[in-house]
């Protein structure tokens, strides 16, 4: 029976159809309801009667069947036919027919599946492939040399719509092209290419290769396919969250060298100019040197715009009290003694690399009658912490040999009374996780290059009454033995 786009005689169809000996029937894809079949039909699907089966449910088809059923329907909506085999299971066993469909319209106006059919003599291997394949959830096409399709499962379908040519499904034509000669080549094509599927842009691993077509024995390409779109993206998403934190790292490194570079020059120009402005100089030394000062605070006061301003990239900011974070115990508070006024025979260990910032300490001390004797290296001062005797430590970060955090830890570790001396860090690089870093191994609080000289006088006399030699748990041993 041709293909028919007006309404049909129903009763007049359906007696003739009842005459035939191949199973005819109407399928309808809307309810997913059978409409009519003939005898043999009825025999074919393992129907008792025409009640029986209309009365069936099909609404449950699997996705495969359910595809199928979409496709049928959608190719043959403008009177085209279909020849395609098909195999059902009436009482549980496998019958492989070869149908002819088409689309007619009912004398109520509803579009229906007409199926015609004629029993197919297929091997039993031959069924169970055949409906392996319709059953695959990754789409399977079958091209000849051109790209033109030949076969596809109802996965291929579900993915692509109905006849998309194997240079239609990529992205890149090219890319088609270069994949098609590659397999009528014979040439491995197990890679990712980026697919255009119903979906949208989606990537898939092709396996395609060449082989005979089973009917007209000429040259065809199948096409296997399936979609690692998702482990795709997770690597693109982890690739960039690495290059992300990398690029971090990297400024961070670059922010930490800056600070370091540009406040330790900066510490002795505001340090020493400080000192010379308070040296009874003559009026225009005075100016010299009050000019000289504010030079400097106006540099340092660009660099940390500058640092400020780069870690507001990074997503991250300096707080005015972030070199007050280092512990929960906060900064004790105490004002330094006036200039000539002694603190009491206080005694300070600096340790730093820098003989300007050095000298510039051990003169601020000074003026307030506070003794000061330093280090070189992270190495030099755990030795000196180790003898004990100090108040307070101060602790530049970057010096060779041994760094300040490493000193820190060492000096923590000690098994005496030296080990619970309050150490401050005296540095230039004073970022958030720094900071958290200094903490972690023991220091008690941070002093920011370029030194202000009130702070620092006042973190030392603070640190230095905390009373923390009579915390120290191993002190009444020590006083025993």
């Amino acid at each position: 029976m041709g293909p028919a786009r007006t309404p049909i005689d129903d009763l007049a169809a359906r007696a003739a159809w009842d005459r035939l000996r191949r199973p005819v029937w109407l399928f309808c894809p809307v309810s997913c309801r059978g409409v009519y079949a003939n005898p043999p039909a009825l025999e074919l699907w393992g129907a008792e009667s025409l009640d029986e089966l209309l009365a069936r449910d099909f609404s449950n088809l699997s996705t495969a069947v359910r595809t199928r059923t979409d496709r049928l329907r959608a190719q043959t909506a403008n009177g085209e036919e279909i020849d395609e085999s098909w195999t059902f299971y009436p009482r549980g066993q496998p019958v492989t027919v070869r149908a002819v469909i088409s689309t007619v319209v009912l004398a109520d106006g509803r579009d229906v599946l007409l199926f015609e059919a004629a029993p197919l003599d297929v091997e039993a291997e031959e069924r169970r492939a055949v409906e392996a394949l319709r059953h695959s959830a990754g789409p399977v096409g079958l091209f000849d040399g051109e790209g033109t399709p030949l076969f596809a499962n109802p996965a291929a379908y579900a993915v692509y719509g109905p006849d998309k040519g194997f240079l239609d499904r990529f992205a890149e034509t090219a890319e088609g092209q270069a994949v098609l000669a590659m397999a009528l080549a014979g040439e491995e094509t197990g890679v990712l290419h980026a697919m255009k599927t119903r979906s949208g842009l989606r990537w898939h691993h092709l396996d395609c290769r060449p082989l005979p077509d089973p009917v007209t024995g000429s040259v065809s390409i199948l096409l296997n396919e399936r979609d690692v779109t998702d482990r795709v993206e997770a690597e693109a998403a982890r690739a960039a969250a690495e290059q992300k934190a990398a690029m971090a790292e990297a400024r961070q490194r670059f922010l930490t060298d800056m600070s370091h570079e540009l406040r330790t020059p900066l510490n002795a120009v505001l340090g020493f100019s400080a000192l010379l402005l308070k040296d009874g100089l003559t009026p225009a030394q005075d100016s010299y040197a009050a000019r000289i000062h504010a030079a400097g605070d106006e540099l340092a006061a660009v660099v940390e715009q500058m640092i400020g301003l780069s870690l507001r990239e990074e997503g991250a900011a300096l707080t005015d009290g972030a070199v007050r974070a280092l512990s929960p115990v906060a900064t004790p508070h105490a004002e330094p003694a006036p200039a000539g006024e002694g603190e009491g025979g206080l005694r300070v260990l600096y340790i730093d690399d820098n003989d300007s910032n050095r000298t510039l300490v051990c003169c601020l001390l000074a003026s307030q009658g506070i003794h000061c004797e330093t280090a070189d290296n992270g190495a030099q001062g755990l030795a000196a912490a180790a003898r004990g005797g100090w108040d307070v430590v101060l602790m530049d970060i970057q010096m060779p040999v041994m760094d300040g955090v490493a000193s820190a830890r060492c000096i923590r570790a000690l098994k005496s009374v030296a080990s619970s001396v309050p150490i401050i860090a005296v540095t230039a690089n004073t970022l958030e996780d720094q900071l958290a870093g200094y903490a972690a191994v023991g220091m008690n609080d941070c002093v920011a290059k370029p030194i202000r000289p009130l702070e620092l006088l006042e973190k030392v006399t603070a640190w230095a009454a905390t009373g923390w030699r009579e915390e120290w748990p191993g002190l009444r041993a020590d006083v025993a033995a």
